[in-house]
């Protein structure tokens, strides 16, 4: 009980100081719970839409996927004929049967030809009004569409796009563009995830999105009182036999549920990964918090020992006070995590992923492993001071000062923090020289961890050279004020380097990232530079085909030289050494694609590939197979002939455009596959006439303004939208890892706070002999600015040496260009020596309003 109250007392006493730690472990863990209350939701979320949208049983064409989306190459959706419907209805245990049809390969533009898709990634569907999707759905504006010339939209949709009655809508599809007027708006009864949908009466669904009348996609069939799901699709499968997909509403949830879960995952995962490495930091944070305070209350431990306190209760103590800063800093996080997930579900809405709070989502198991998770971490993060503590004798009480440092210990920790280190480098060295992504991958992984935690372990070793070198080149300008801040950060290496080393993780990893993200935009650059011939890529940005009607406005463009076609093929390969490979696909191109794109080759000349009944593979395609020149390959094209191909080329596998590719020209395609079964374009390759670029380009841009859906892009366009992408994704990892760097901010703000303190009477006597508030305001600010560039210096060097490493294993992808971004790692650099002038604020301000006599009465 004695213990108890020691440490009740200290913890309140301390309670300023403490602060700072708990915020670092509220902010852990509010970030955890909070990704777990939002995925959770998430999942409760479409759980609910995916039981309330599936019918008893779905009947579907063979060759429609398990969620229902448009899945063929044509650009239109499997169908089943129209007859389907009466024989379901005839069958025992059926209530009713409804024919539907939508597809999800469609582009719908306004009046002003501006598309009206989400921009969260989930789909557009444009289908029938029928009576399955009236139980999710209710007319709050207008009518269902009757006739050609109506549609019915979502309210969502129309809310985001100003859309009202008697507004022009286009529907794009591989039909061709059927324009209609907004007849109705209809509002979600449940929660829409974030689709848009369109909505026609069902002879003009049929006509649009399939080209013909007198088929569905699906058929809803309701069961009976008393029928169950099981039943009910056993007796349906038994009445229509083989050819058809049968599947109870609980298999179409569980399809579509697994659809979303995989994204989910990843979203979790990553999230959580971003909240361990915040975890991470707050550790050094709490480790420094606690070497402080039981460095300042050294005299004060030595008093309770000489009076009879035993080391297990001066250790119990301090480890009392980190459980109630772990139970106060984990309890408030859950508070704030359900906040986070709140928030996060406002930002999807402002996406138009429209999540309602109705469905919000705590489990009991989120604030307990939220709890847990802190408490324990604390607890383990306290332990070494606390060990520390132990062991100060009670002669410390006679001492003016802490406890004096443990030479011995800080040879140990630089002979094993060296020895750490240097195995990282070996580690990140046999990445670096790895033959094989897999097992470079693993040697790149252990020498990260290692060189990490070796760098955590030798950074007071570290502090006191680099300290040095910056003090010399950004302190010593400011006189005796910068030496004074130089000599405050080399006093204690120990504390110095733990406070740089929080820092230090968050920018280590800005600095890989930067690096790979840059890399691997230089080397497509690079490669495109190298390979790509044509002048123009046409295609669309959400993977749909390019639509007959398009594909003739794009070749009567004047200004062009060639035009070539692109499409996909889905293949079952019989290769010679016996074995089938199923799901392959071949690239189908015109001859001219090998001017287009200057495909490396390790055997033969890609052009030949392109003549009769001719093909090339990939070089490790080849090899596992044991193809050579001249090899024949059994290739069973879907929905085709079989034919015997030859081998007139082997790729290299070290390409990025096309990697993996095994092409064939669309003339020997089409002698084995059926024209009405053929894919359509993915994509073209444009090439203009000599000195017609420009021209060409604004032809292009004219010849396509009635498919919106496509994007004309020049080899300019399309390097910039590549740095695009792979920009917003790095933005989405900095964003996340600024909660650790805001995490380190606060180990910063609170080493210099303690500090101050533990520096009173040395600060006194400063302002007494002449210092003023302003010169003493200005040594801690400098001292600040010196430990977040030293964290940073540490952090970006370590980072840059992960880049590059992990950049020698891109090499073996193809991408073998390593870009330094400079401009990144300077202004990097540069932030965090504002970094530490913000986290000097509040300390520098408390020291300079120290009353001068009260400070050197300090004991």
């Amino acid at each position: 009980m004695t213990v108890l109250k020691t440490s009740l007392r200290n913890f309140l006493a301390h309670k300023g100081r403490m602060a700072l730690s708990a915020i670092a472990v509220l902010l852990s863990v509010a970030f955890v719970c909070g990704t777990l209350v939002f995925t959770d939701t998430m999942n409760t979320t479409f759980d609910k839409l995916f039981q309330v949208t599936s019918s008893d049983v779905t009947v579907s064409a063979k060759g429609a996927s398990d969620t229902g989306e448009t899945t063929s190459d044509t650009g239109k959706p499997p169908v089943l004929p129209a007859a389907v419907v009466g024989r379901i209805e005839r069958t025992p245990g059926v209530k009713s049967a409804e024919g539907t049809v939508f597809s999800t390969s469609v582009t719908v533009v306004d009046g002003d030809k501006e598309k009206l898709s989400p921009t969260s990634g989930a789909p557009t569907i444009v289908g029938n009004w029928n009576a399955n999707d009236a139980r999710t759905m209710k007319i709050t504006t207008g009518a269902a569409p009757h006739g050609a010339g109506q549609i019915m939209v979502d309210a969502d949709t129309a809310k985001k796009h100003h859309l009202k009655l008697g507004d022009d809508i286009g529907v794009i599809t591989a039909v061709g563009t059927h324009h209609a007027r907004v007849s109705g708006i209809a509002t979600f009864t449940v929660t829409n995830p974030g689709a848009a949908i369109f909505y026609l009466d069902t002879k003009t669904a049929q006509q649009a999105l399939v080209g013909t009348t007198g088929v569905f996609t699906n058929v809803n069939v309701t069961a009976d009182p008393g029928v169950t799901d099981a039943r009910l699709k056993r007796d349906v499968s038994a009445a229509l036999g083989t050819g058809y997909k049968v599947q109870t509403a609980k298999e179409v949830a569980d399809a579509n549920q697994q659809d979303v879960k995989s994204f989910l995952d990843v979203m979790r995962y990553a999230m959580l990964g971003f909240a361990g490495i915040a975890f991470l930091v707050g550790i050094f944070l709490i480790i420094n918090t606690f070497s402080m305070l039981v460095a300042q209350r050294t005299r004060e431990i030595g008093l309770m020992r000489a009076i009879g306190s035993s080391r297990r209760q001066v250790n119990r103590s301090v480890l009392i006070e980190a459980l109630l800063l772990g139970v106060v800093g984990s309890v408030l996080g859950v508070g704030a995590g359900v906040g986070i997930a709140v928030g996060l579900m406002k930002l999807m809405g402002q996406i138009g992923m429209h999540l309602s709070t109705d469905d919000l989502t705590v489990a009991w198991t989120t604030p307990v492993a939220g709890v847990v998770l802190g408490v324990v971490v604390t607890v383990l993060a306290a332990y070494l001071p606390a060990r520390r503590a132990g062991k100060i004798s009670p002669m410390a009480a006679l001492r003016d000062a802490g406890a004096p440092a443990d030479a011995r210990a800080g040879v140990i920790r630089a002979v094993i923090g060296l020895v750490l280190t240097g195995a990282g480098a070996a580690g990140l060295a046999a990445a670096a020289a790895s033959d094989h992504a897999t097992t470079g991958s693993a040697w790149l992984g252990l020498g990260i961890v290692l060189t990490l935690i070796g760098f955590v372990v030798i950074g007071p070793l570290l502090a006191s050279g680099v300290v040095r070198v910056l003090g010399a080149i950004v302190l010593r300008v400011f006189g005796p004020v910068g030496r004074m801040a130089e000599r405050n950060a080399l006093r204690n290496p120990r504390r110095t380097g733990a406070t740089g080393a929080a820092l230090m993780i968050g920018l280590a990893l800005v600095a890989c990232l930067s690096v790979v993200g840059s890399s691997m935009v230089a080397s497509a650059t690079d490669q495109l530079d190298k390979t790509v011939g044509a002048d123009f890529i046409v295609q669309s940005d959400n993977g749909s085909v390019i639509t007959p009607q398009a594909v003739d406005a794009l070749k009567s463009t004047p200004g062009l030289e060639r035009v070539t076609e692109y499409k996909i093929l889905p293949v079952t390969m019989t290769t010679p050494d016996g074995k089938v490979s199923k799901n392959e696909s071949l690239n189908a191109a015109d001859p001219s694609y090998a001017e287009d794109l200057r495909t490396k080759t390790v055997q033969g000349d890609l052009a030949d590939a392109y003549g009769a009944d001719s093909m090339s593979v990939f070089a490790g395609f080849a090899q596992d197979h044991g193809i050579k020149l001249g090899s024949k390959v059994g290739v069973a094209f879907k929905d085709g002939r079989t034919a015997e191909l030859t081998v007139r080329a082997i790729t290299s596998d070290e390409v990025v455009v096309d990697k993996g590719a095994m092409y064939v020209s669309i003339a020997t395609a089409k002698k084995y596959v059926p024209a009405d079964k053929m894919p359509l374009d993915l994509l073209f390759f444009a090439t203009a006439k000599e000195g017609q670029q420009d021209a060409a380009y604004k032809a292009l841009k004219a010849s396509l303004h009635d498919y919106p859906q496509y994007t004309v892009r020049d080899q300019t366009d399309y390097k910039q939208a590549l740095k695009d992408q792979i920009g917003q994704l790095l933005n989405l990892i900095y964003g996340l890892l600024a909660l650790a760097i805001i995490v380190a901010v606060l180990g910063v703000v609170n080493t210099l706070a303690l500090s101050v303190v533990e520096r009173t009477r040395e600060i006194g006597l400063m302002r007494a002999i002449g210092l003023s508030r302003r010169q003493l305001r200005r040594m801690i600010r400098l001292e600040s600015v010196v430990i977040a560039l030293f964290g940073a210096l540490l952090g970006l060097g370590l980072g840059m040496g992960w880049g590059a490493t992990a950049q020698k294993l891109l090499a073996l992808q193809g991408l073998k260009v390593l870009d330094i971004p400079w401009p990144t790692i300077i202004t990097v650099f540069i932030a965090s020596a504002f970094v530490g002038l913000f986290a000097a604020l509040i300390p520098a301000f408390r020291a300079g309003r120290m009353n001068v006599l009260s400070a050197i009465a300090t004991e």
